[in-house]
């Protein structure tokens, strides 16, 4: 079974949630008698942290690292969690030392994290993020250098890392998974998910082997990768997210552009983030090859109109309600 942990490196109950599933896994074998793998998910408490490191105790009082907070451990004050947060790490043998001094973006943590799960397979990605939780959390460095995580990384048994890095791979994966993330519904770090369930905050050793073996017992059917890019797609766009919905599209729409259901979704999307244009020659060319598809008319008249095509609009609107009674 894959356990995948979605969280963030500079979120400190993800450094306590990695420690509690090692307790949790004590012993090699998952609910299921097999060795499980575990894979580490990218997941932003701060995504506005800047591209250059800031000394956290002059930002404390700031309002979006108390958003970052608040992320990471929903339901305490940001002084509650900090304090909280302190005790639990000691309680599971991290530190002392224990506390960030910076605040940093983690990105290119996260494409360090993805390149050495595609380099290595979990085992390493799992010694990278070790050793990028350590550095931020116990050495209190700044894991957004590229020094700090070219040391990390070759501590690690990863010594292609910061070349990887310094070439810019990895971040178009980061960013396409971020936005995977999102549309499973994973709004806190860290969460884990296995078989289609999901375990939201650092939970104890105890709950994670409860939940682990309900996800054992409820083996989902397995889908088509294309399927399930389709369906995240399809969730983002719900959740108002549409240039996210497109942007795990585009390998479909390159793939299997005669497909009528990714054409009909982009243009779904189109039509959301106002690339009114590329709706219109989407459901122009839709509604041509299926005169009889109602919804594909619908949103074609609605595209006109915010077009100020009023004209032109109103055919495909009067067909599509009389197709389907309530269209409009």
């Amino acid at each position: 079974m894959r356990i995948e942990i979605w969280a963030d490196v500079v979120c400190p109950w993800a450094y306590i949630g990695k420690r509690r599933v090692e307790r949790a896994l004590a012993g090699g074998n998952g609910p299921a008698g097999e060795p499980p793998e575990v894979v580490w998910r990218p997941y932003r408490i701060d995504p506005a942290a800047p591209a250059g490191a800031q000394p956290l105790d002059e930002l404390l009082r700031d309002p979006l690292v108390d958003t970052a907070l608040r992320t990471c451990a929903p339901g305490l004050a940001p002084e509650e969690n900090r304090v909280r947060v302190a005790e639990t790490a000691a309680d599971e043998g991290i530190g002392p030392p224990w506390g960030a001094a910076w605040r940093v973006s983690s990105h290119d943590a996260h494409r360090l994290l993805a390149l050495a799960l595609d380099s290595g397979g979990p085992g390493l990605q799992d010694a990278v993020a070790e050793g990028v939780l350590q550095a931020h959390f116990v050495e209190a460095a700044d894991i957004g250098s590229a020094e700090v995580l070219d040391r990390v990384s070759r501590e690690a048994g990863f010594p292609d890392g910061g070349r990887l890095l310094r070439g810019g791979a990895g971040d178009e994966r980061v960013r396409e998974l971020l936005l995977r993330g999102r549309a499973v519904g994973v709004r806190t770090s860290p969460t884990l998910v296995a078989n289609g369930r999901a375990l939201a905050g650092a939970q104890h050793p105890d709950v994670i082997r409860d939940f682990l073996a309900d996800a054992a017992a409820h083996t989902p059917r397995g889908l088509p990768e294309e399927v399930e890019r389709f369906r995240q797609a399809e969730s983002l766009l719900l959740t108002g997210d549409p240039l996210g919905a497109l942007s795990l599209l585009r390998p479909m729409l390159d793939e299997h552009a005669a497909d009528r259901n990714v054409r009909l979704l982009a243009a779904r999307a189109y039509h959301r983030s106002a690339q009114l244009g590329r709706a219109r020659r989407t459901l122009e060319a839709l509604v041509e090859e299926g005169p009889d598809d109602a919804y594909a008319r619908l949103l074609l008249g609605r595209t006109l109109r915010r077009q100020g095509e009023h004209e032109r609009a109103a055919p495909h609107l009067r067909l599509a309600g009389a197709m389907v009674p309530g269209y409009t």
